[in-house]
């Protein structure tokens, strides 16, 4: 691959912005793509739109040497990474209207030698599919499904692997797993990343590499899966699934995962669909495994209520709204659904609480009234539960909670 002068980054989210910033700390151009005016807008004064630590500083020092910028339209570039969204729709089946309306808007812009990276989680085959929209939005580029060894463009898949609140340090340190659609875009992809990937860049071809980061997020699904069932199973047996998973994971070869609320955040709700959407006459575990994790929320909301029927009139602070702890992504969140059932069903006055945002989105603005800081939910609440293991939630001691109805989905009070 020619030398790498500038690098495009279609989608500054969560992945896209922090990549986009390592990349430029490197020394290398970085046009950032987003379709939301604020996010740029915010960028382009060196701030950030988003809670990840120490990405503020990062994306600071990159935008005032001018080796990123961002805007709401692509440009000419030598390399191309999409990092947008794929989520499911109401059936399960993948959405890659996201992935494809990236691939629409950046075609014009493609030349000779340059290298499309799609970093989005996606079901097999999406990669190929690229190449496929591109031989027909650009008839004039040969593509690499079209002549793998001497194509035009080069493509491939680089799936992200890492973990909210850790990903400035994991972009540089994990090992990263390269798939072309051909040997030679897979090498071209691996000149790329070893700009600033200190781990192992892995070659294989482009399905296996998106499988691969769908198997890694399935199998944890599952661990995830068995721990919820057994924290219902020990409900019902009046048993501290917290001690119990404590003991059991006292044996070398057992490691049990904690259970929780549910399962939320852009992957491992998500991914397992792609599995059993591609193979639904095999994917039996893994199709059990997640419907587990989505009854789970369920669960809790029937513990809620039983709770609330004690009460005259019940005041419940749900204590996190995040998909994990100490951070302010909401997506695929069972907190937030808890809170969001909680409070359209009435079941008594709902309080949200959520330290890590200042508002909530556009399609919940209609429950901003419902968030408040945990002072006020420590003070009015009769019920409290704990959906998220926040460090402010983990500061509190017994006697903070001494005279409340506590239903402790993440083992804080043991």
């Amino acid at each position: 691959m020619q030398v790498v002068s500038k690098v495009a980054v279609i989608g500054l989210g969560y992945i896209g912005l922090p990549t986009a910033a390592v990349i430029a700390s490197r020394g290398v151009q970085v046009h950032g793509v987003d379709i939301s005016q604020h996010a740029v807008d915010t960028i382009n004064q060196g701030k950030i739109h988003i809670v990840e630590p120490d990405l503020d500083m990062l994306v600071q020092a990159a935008v005032s040497t001018g080796k990123l910028r961002a805007d709401t339209k692509p440009e000419a570039a030598d390399v191309f990474m999409i990092a947008v969204p794929t989520p499911f729709k109401d059936d399960k089946k993948p959405d890659l209207s996201y992935i494809e309306a990236a691939v629409q808007s950046i075609a014009p812009y493609i030349e000779k030698g340059n290298l499309i990276i799609l970093e989005s989680t996606s079901p097999v085959g999406t990669t190929e599919k690229i190449s496929h929209w591109l031989a027909k939005l650009r008839p004039d580029l040969t593509m690499p499904h079209q002549n793998a060894d001497q194509s035009d463009v080069a493509i491939a898949h680089c799936p992200e692997r890492v973990l909210p609140g850790r990903v400035l340090q994991e972009l540089v340190s994990n090992d990263r797993i390269i798939g072309g659609i051909s040997t030679r875009c897979a090498q071209q992809a691996m000149a790329l990343y070893q700009l600033f990937v200190r781990g192992e860049c892995l070659l294989t071809d482009a399905r296996t590499a998106e499988m691969a980061k769908l198997t890694e997020n399935s199998f944890r699904d599952v661990n995830i899966a068995f721990a919820n069932e057994l924290s219902m199973i020990c409900d019902q047996l009046k048993i501290n699934v917290w001690d119990l998973i404590q003991l059991a994971n006292r044996h070398p070869r057992v490691n049990i995962l904690s259970p929780g609320p549910g399962v939320g955040g852009h992957c491992i709700a998500v991914d397992p669909w792609f599995i059993v959407d591609s193979a639904p006459e095999h994917a039996k575990m893994i199709r059990l495994a997640r419907e587990v994790n989505d009854a789970k929320p369920h669960y809790v909301m029937d513990r809620v209520k039983k709770a609330a029927d004690e009460f005259k009139k019940p005041v419940i602070a749900c204590l996190g709204l995040a998909f994990k702890a100490d951070i302010d992504d909401l997506r695929e969140s069972p907190a937030l659904d808890i809170a969001k059932e909680l409070t359209e069903q009435q079941v008594g006055e709902v309080l949200w609480v959520e330290p890590n945002i200042h508002a909530l989105p556009k399609q919940y603005q209609a429950y901003s009234s419902q968030l408040v800081s945990l002072q006020e939910a420590l003070e009015r609440a009769h019920i409290l539960v704990v959906l998220v293991d926040h460090k402010q939630f983990k500061s509190l001691k017994p006697g903070d909670v001494a005279a409340k109805v506590v239903i402790d989905t993440r083992g804080l009070f043991g």
